[in-house]
């Protein structure tokens, strides 16, 4: 546990000076290569047998890096992520009995899924630190939530097949736990009635595809046979291991504000740096 606590803090320094530091991305850019080119690395672990898999390695790296330099491109990313989340939330259900999902597709998912997440948390960085950091929050209260009220009170198995520690119990606590964090932040913003409950909405949302992103990740390792992605961050796994919720979760915030923004229930983006 005191491994597992060490490297957090690390990990929270490195990622907040590389966030906070500029709001020029000479920092930021960098640590998502370096992460998606981790990551990467290790979904080809989840795939079946590849013959190269340095070929999905620098395809996914060289189409993540220059997407997120070619803004108009985003929105379709989410879009196809949003897609497979959608379709993912059978695969876990039915999971293993069915598992047409497994094989080759899984290629050409991991490039959609990878540079989804990394578009989108440079958009939201763009648009500001703090509005990243709110989607970080959001997941990771939700995921301590669910882990505390788990261990507490967890009787009734959310997804025995696929990540049996899971249980329904954890899972409502992590929504209360992360309910605090949007209610908050929502009342902050002083928004409008209509704007406050479509925020709500959203940010409700995206727990649940942050729960949903970790149970994809559940379901691909014990498909694959191993217990972590990887083994880079001590106490932790690897990168995917720490960011399989976030890899569902920001595309989806990140299309519904893009949605609400554009259909103008919500206003455009400010700063949270006051409330935060």
């Amino acid at each position: 546990m005191w491994q597992r606590i060490k490297t957090a803090i690390v990990l929270v320094i490195i990622v907040g000076v590389a966030m906070f530091t500029s709001r020029q991305p000479f920092l930021f850019l960098p640590l998502l290569t370096i992460g998606t080119l981790i990551a990467s690395h290790e979904w080809t672990k989840l795939m079946p047998k590849l013959k190269q898999p340095v070929l999905f390695i620098m395809l996914s790296l060289a189409i993540t890096m220059i997407s997120v330099f070619i803004w108009q491109t985003w929105a379709v990313w989410w879009l196809l992520s949003f897609g497979i989340w959608l379709m993912a939330t059978k695969w876990v259900r039915v999971y293993p009995a069915q598992e047409k999902w497994y094989g080759k597709r899984l290629f050409l998912m991991g490039i959609i899924i990878l540079t989804a997440s990394i578009t989108a948390i440079y958009s939201l960085w763009q648009v500001s630190p703090w509005w990243l950091m709110y989607v970080f929050l959001l997941v990771w209260c939700a995921d301590s939530g669910a882990y505390f009220i788990g261990r507490k009170f967890g009787k009734r198995k959310l997804a025995p097949n696929v990540s049996p520690n899971k249980s329904i119990e954890g899972f409502i606590g992590g929504i209360i736990t992360a309910s605090f964090v949007a209610m908050g932040v929502g009342f902050g913003l002083e928004l409008g009635t209509v704007a406050l409950i479509a925020f709500l909405g959203l940010s409700g949302l995206t727990v649940l595809a942050s729960v949903l992103g970790d149970l994809f990740e559940s379901m691909l390792k014990r498909r694959a046979g191993i217990k972590d992605s990887g083994s880079i961050l001590p106490g932790h796994g690897g990168v995917l291991d720490r960011i399989d919720s976030l890899l569902s979760a920001t595309p989806v915030f990140a299309l519904g504000v893009l949605v609400l923004v554009y259909l103008g229930v919500l206003p455009a983006l400010g700063d949270l740096k006051g409330l935060l």
